[in-house]
């Protein structure tokens, strides 16, 4: 019933998204409408929506990488102070062209608004005691950003937030950084503690989740021939980690497999598959094996139907538009002879998928626990001071850091 409703209200509002200028997102991204303005929020429920972001113009790629460089939990490098805007400045005329070629920025934002405006009004069906939600997006490298996103849910009135991932998988590169940042925000813009905060954050084996990845494999094996689609090869591709946050104990490699066997079991173990990892940057040694070297072999091997499925996005952005369409597919394809590549639709906004969000949202208010307990235990061979604290303060219940 929820999926019908979802699919009808989603389709009624895809012209209006669409039609909506990139100036009217900014705008409406951090504040709250002005319907917003004259409704009672102290009873309600902000959702904070944490993701990476990216550039939205081509003059915003610059400032966004030096602040991805910046960042220790994302990219640990020496002298990163120092070396951060070298890196970034060297690096943003080969990131302007990438993104030029996607459009000239990156959607990330679109998609999480439309993802967070959907969820926002199916959990108020579900859960109308919590009622009203409001989603506000909180980017760690780009805008809006974590101190944007917390003033807006103070203006707005809020009492209650609860901060969710859309990485599904936790990563102290990711969703610890998110955390990290959110909670020096918190330091400085509420002092007082006057926000209530609990955190979602991991959820790689929710079974929405796991619908939903096997709902777009499923529409991607659709076009195949039907005497070769049991034998296409599923390659799951997910960002990789630098092996020294792998070794440190990092979660994330581990949370990406359970996906993995989970969207598999769901799709009854119908095809062959293999998990790879993308977005290697620098010499230093990373997660492997690369998707781009795992295509070349398999090209090399004259197996040519492969359906790539980013299994760590919620949504696309460069490394699904760029990275894998213009890049590894069109060079499995004009170098190794691969006619069969393709890659599944993200999941954007699949119905199946903000069903999901609700869902986990919705669950997480019932259950009343602030954060999982996971969250509270950091890395084995971690001793960052920032982490510890990031911790104690939202996993209060679970903490086991010393």
């Amino acid at each position: 019933m929820l999926h019908r409703q979802l699919s009808s209200m989603l389709m009624r509002q895809s012209s209006a998204w669409t039609a909506r200028s990139m100036a009217t997102q900014a705008a409406t991204a951090t504040a709250p409408s002005s319907s917003m303005a004259v409704t009672d929020n102290s009873k309600g429920t902000a959702i904070l929506l944490m993701n990476l972001g990216g550039p939205e113009t081509l003059d915003a790629v610059y400032p966004f990488l030096q602040s991805l460089f910046s960042d220790p939990d994302l990219i640990p490098i020496p002298f990163q102070d120092k070396l951060a805007p070298i890196i970034a400045k060297r690096r943003t005329p080969k990131i302007q062209d990438q993104y030029a070629q996607i459009g000239g920025g990156s959607p990330i934002k679109m998609w999480t608004e439309k993802q967070g405006r959907a969820m926002d009004e199916l959990l108020d069906q579900l859960s109308p005691a919590t009622a009203p939600h409001k989603s506000f997006i909180g980017f760690r490298y780009a805008s809006p950003m974590t101190d944007d996103a917390v003033k807006a849910i103070q203006d707005a009135g809020f009492k209650r937030a609860v901060a969710f991932t859309q990485y599904p998988q936790y990563s102290c590169s990711t969703t610890g950084s998110s955390l990290n940042e959110l909670y020096r925000q918190l330091k400085e813009l509420d002092p007082k503690g006057e926000l209530d905060w609990s955190v979602i954050d991991r959820w790689p084996t929710h079974r929405g989740l796991v619908k939903a990845f096997a709902d777009r494999i499923r529409a991607g094996l659709e076009q195949y021939p039907a005497e070769v689609r049991s034998k296409v090869i599923l390659l799951f591709s997910a960002h990789s980690l630098p092996m020294t946050v792998v070794e440190r104990g990092d979660p994330y490699v581990h949370e990406v497999a359970a996906t993995v066997n989970a969207v598999m079991a769901e799709l009854g173990n119908s095809n062959p598959y293999r998990l790879s990892w993308q977005s290697k940057v620098g010499p230093r040694a990373w997660m492997g094996p690369q998707t781009s070297d795992v295509l070349e072999s398999l090209g090399k091997k004259k197996l040519d139907n492969v359906l790539l499925v980013p299994i760590a996005f919620t949504s696309d952005h460069i490394e699904t538009l760029f990275e894998l369409d213009l890049e590894y597919l069109e060079e499995a394809k004009s170098k190794w002879g691969m006619q069969g590549v393709r890659r599944v639709e993200s999941l954007n906004d699949s119905p199946l998928f903000i069903e999901a969000m609700a869902d986990l949202v919705h669950n997480h208010l019932k259950d009343g626990r602030k954060t999982s307990p996971q969250l509270g235990l950091q890395c084995p061979m971690c001793t960052k001071v920032s982490c510890r604290d990031a911790k104690k303060f939202f996993a209060k219940d679970f903490a086991l850091t010393i």
